[in-house]
This record gives C-alpha cells, structure tokens and sequence, in this order.
C-alpha cells in the first residue's frame, strides 16, 4: 500500500470563481494520482461540476518535485 500524503492548499473563501459555472470554489480533497501513487490533498475545488484550481506555485513546486521524486525511483 503506498503512503499517503495530505497537504492544505491555503485560499481565501470567495477569492477563487469557477470558470465554467460561475460559483465560487470552495476547499475540498482533491486526490492526485501519479506513476500509481495517490497524493489527497486540499485545495480549491467547486462543488457543482468539481473542477479544480491547481496553483502554477503547486504545480511548478511541490508536484514537481514530487514528480521528480517518483522517477528518480
């Protein structure tokens, strides 16, 4: 079984609109999965349609490194 992670991504409620229905996003688990790995984290998320907000700052840092992590393997 492979060891889970979670981390908060930290947003201010209301900041974050969902491009597609309009509603404001709101924190919810989101789990990302890689190279067969699970990775639940909270972040961004709207509560209609379930799109998520992925930050360029998460993105380009600690998924990278995560990604590069599991390669390197």
């Amino acid at each position: 079984m492979s060891e889970k992670y979670y981390e908060t991504y930290a947003f201010e409620p209301g900041s974050l609109v969902c491009d597609k229905c309009g509603t404001a996003l709101e924190a919810g688990e989101v789990v990302l999965h890689y190279m067969g790995n699970d990775f639940p984290i909270e972040m961004p998320k709207c509560p209609v349609c379930g799109q998520v907000f992925i930050p360029e700052e998460l993105a380009a840092g600690k998924i990278l490194q995560v990604e590069q992590a599991l390669e390197d393997k």
